[in-house]
């Protein structure tokens, strides 16, 4: 778009890929992100010194805070996203539930905040009331963080306290609700794009079902599970929520599909989310561009008919820097050497390079790679090869992981739901994701029977000096017999 942009990086970041691709860069901290990326002053300060005119926040750290938004209207800066009101009604999941019940938008049954002097018996009796199995979540939550599935009245208690205590270290909010559990159920969610001029274009579904402890592992556009009614119905769904609120900018409302296709709101990210590369190409249109242009007053001028209209089929996967032996525990360090995939239909959104350290500080994702087919099955042959051709040397990545998955006869049917891969990790039962292929373990199998054999036998050698050959030997003798 020709415009000049401004990086900031703390100090594990300050050789970072985006560091050298920015026209200017600007250290703002220690490695910590409370010190950094997380530090509203410091932020602005770089914007302030570098003459910037508009602060994009990305979709991590201080994306969805609103005192920052705030911080930056106040400041004269134009925040490339949406108002911070906004962003205060829509980030807070209970308040976020009531302006759907408002706009007249389905909602999973559950509570209202829950106050912190509530006794145990109370928050017994509110559970009850929701029904089990539920959910405790989060209030300012997200990334399956600050949640704890609890099943009876007597595990009730102790999931609120851990789930208190895990949103209170991750977001600094320690404030949880119920939320009943919908069985066998689909996470899809749409994306939504508003001016300032009272537009929104609701876009075609993404899937994002499979994950891990409720995190997203894979995504996909379209839906398998989504008829054109239901795609219609979940595009309406989202307008009237995002009217309601004077949204504008980009964001995306989350839902969950039950197997009858009743959907239910869970919750709106306002801002730009990580898995946008699959709506961007089935519908080519430019999420970021556009959210860039909402944010100069344009018009919003994108044909509702093809954005709800998908061309192929998407598919991403996310490329984390974990051990997936070891219980996908992070696996930082340094990356000594790197080869993406490349080719017709991949695209690949990398924020690393040969040399870069990956820290222990961040969340741990390195890449995101997306596919794009005619159809959805091969847009699945397409992400297998662009992960085989993805080399990464120097550390561990959830690429093993992710080839499993692809491989699933739930996954290539589309036969699944949001606990599909977690009960697929319990019945693998903790084995290697670096064990050998089918064709390595028949290999070795017939190469141990042959030795086995050989063994065995009381073969000599040809020579005549009547010397046992070896088991090299007589392989090779066989292998010279096939010829």
């Amino acid at each position: 778009m020709g415009v000049p942009s401004v990086a900031v990086y703390s100090d594990c970041d300050r050789t970072a890929l985006h560091v050298r691709q920015a026209d200017e860069a600007v250290a703002i901290g220690p490695s910590p992100a409370a010190e950094s990326y997380l530090n509203i002053d410091r932020v602005l300060a770089a914007a302030r010194d570098t003459d910037s005119t508009a602060v994009h926040p990305g979709y991590g750290f201080l994306a969805e805070n609103a005192a920052f938004a705030r911080a930056c209207r106040d400041a004269k800066l134009n925040f490339i996203g949406p108002d911070p009101a906004v962003i205060e009604t829509m980030g807070g999941k209970t308040t976020a539930r009531q302006a759907a019940i408002d706009a007249g938008v389905p909602v999973v049954p559950g509570t209202e905040a829950l106050a912190g002097a509530l006794s145990d018996d109370e928050l017994r009796e509110r559970a009850e009331k929701i029904g089990f199995p539920l959910f405790i979540k989060a209030v300012a939550g997200g990334g399956g963080r600050g949640m704890r599935r609890v099943g009876d009245r007597g595990s009730v208690v102790a999931g609120v306290e851990a789930a208190r205590s895990e949103a209170g270290a991750a977001f600094g909010e320690s404030t949880v609700y119920f939320e009943r559990l919908v069985e066998s159920a689909r996470h899809v969610e749409v994306q939504v794009l508003g001016d300032q001029h009272g537009t929104i274009v609701p876009f075609v579904e993404r899937e994002c079902s499979v994950q891990r402890r409720h995190q997203k592992v894979i995504e996909e556009s379209p839906s398998v599970a989504v008829t054109p009614a239901i795609r219609i119905a979940l595009a309406e769904a989202a307008m009237a929520l995002a009217s309601a609120v004077n949204y504008s900018s980009a964001g995306t409302l989350e839902f969950l599909l039950d197997p009858d296709g009743c959907f239910y709101f869970l919750e709106m990210n306002t801002r730009l989310q990580v898995e946008h590369p699959v709506t961007e190409w089935v519908t080519g249109i430019d999420l970021v561009q556009w959210q860039i242009r909402i944010a100069r007053g344009e018009l919003l001028a994108i044909d509702r008919d093809q954005a709800l209209n998908p061309t192929g089929h998407a598919v991403e996967c996310r490329v984390y820097a974990e051990d997936p032996d070891a219980g996908f525990v992070p696996a930082p360090g340094r990356i000594t050497s790197l080869r993406g995939p490349s080719g017709p239909g991949v695209r690949d959104d990398s924020g690393v390079e040969a040399g870069f350290e990956v820290p222990v500080f961040y969340d741990s994702m390195i890449s995101k790679v997306s596919t794009w087919a005619r159809d959805r099955g091969e847009a699945i042959v397409r992400m297998e090869r662009a992960l085989r051709e993805y080399q990464i040397g120097g550390i561990t990545t959830v690429i093993p992981a992710l080839l499993w998955v692809l491989k699933q006869d739930a996954f290539l049917h589309g036969n699944f739901d949001t606990g599909f891969l977690d009960r697929a990790l319990v019945e693998r039962a903790g084995r290697s994701f670096s064990e050998l292929t089918d064709e390595q373990v028949d290999l070795a199998m017939m190469t141990a029977a042959v030795f086995t054999y050989l063994s065995a036998t009381d073969v000599k050698h040809v020579s005549g000096e009547g010397a046992a050959a070896t088991p090299w030997q007589r392989a090779a003798r066989l292998g010279g017999l096939r010829h």
